[in-house]
C-alpha cells in the first residue's frame, strides 16, 4: 500500500463552534480507497514550550490547569501570537513567565499535539546562556510560580500528579534526544 492510498481529501469544512481557545470544525472527507464521512477537528493556535537550563536545573513554572483541576509543574510556554515566529514566541514566553532571557535558543523539534483532532503545531525550544533580566510578567489570567528544579528530579518525576502535562513529556523527550540520552538498539544487523 502506498502513502497516497492512505490519504483523505477534505471536500467541505464547516465551523461548528468558535471559542476563545479553539474552533470546532466539521470536515467532510473522502478516502482515496472510497470510504467517506464527517470528522471533527479542533483548530487552535500553534504554541511553544521552552526548556530553560541553568546549570544542573530546569527553570519551571507551576500553575493551575482548569481542564485537569489541579496544579501542574511545566516548562514555560504558550500560544504563538499572530505575526510572531515560533522563535520570537519562545523568547517572549520565557521572559514573561520567568524573567530570564536566553543568549541561545535552539529549536529541538515540532509535533502535532494530537493529529487525530488538532490542526495545530507544538514547537519545542532549548534555552541556554540564561540571564535574569527582570521579574516574571505573566498574562493577566496567569497565576504562576517560577522555580529551579534539578534536571534529574524533573525527569524522574514526569508522570506523577505534579508533572502531568503531556507537552512536558514531549519536551523532555526532545531534550533527552538533544543531549544524547536516547537508548540505542541492541539488534545485530
Amino acid at each position: 500500500m502506498t502513502d497516497e492510498s492512505l490519504k483523505w481529501d477534505t471536500t467541505e469544512t464547516e465551523k461548528l463552534l468558535h471559542t476563545p481557545v479553539f474552533d470546532v470544525l466539521r470536515q467532510r472527507e473522502i478516502s482515496h480507497k472510497g470510504p467517506k464521512g464527517d470528522y471533527i477537528a479542533l483548530k487552535a493556535p500553534d504554541c511553544v514550550v521552552v526548556i530553560p537550563v541553568l546549570g544542573g536545573d530546569f527553570i519551571t513554572v507551576k500553575q493551575w490547569r482548569h481542564g485537569a483541576d489541579r496544579l501542574s509543574v511545566e516548562f514555560p510556554g504558550g500560544v504563538i501570537d499572530a505575526g510572531e515566529t515560533p522563535l520570537d514566541a519562545a523568547a517572549r514566553e520565557l521572559r514573561e513567565e520567568t524573567g530570564y532571557t536566553a543568549g541561545k535558543l535552539t529549536e529541538l523539534g515540532c509535533v502535532s499535539p494530537n493529529p487525530a483532532l488538532f490542526k495545530s503545531v507544538f514547537y519545542c525550544f532549548l534555552a541556554e546562556e540564561l540571564e535574569k533580566t527582570g521579574e516574571p510578567e505573566p498574562d493577566q489570567d496567569e497565576v504562576i510560580e517560577c522555580s529551579l528544579r534539578p534536571i534529574e528530579e524533573v525527569v524522574a518525576s514526569f508522570g506523577s500528579e505534579e508533572y502531568c502535562h503531556a507537552f512536558m513529556g514531549t519536551a523532555l523527550a526532545f531534550y533527552m534526544r538533544h543531549i544524547g540520552a536516547v537508548p540505542t538498539s541492541n539488534k545485530k544487523g
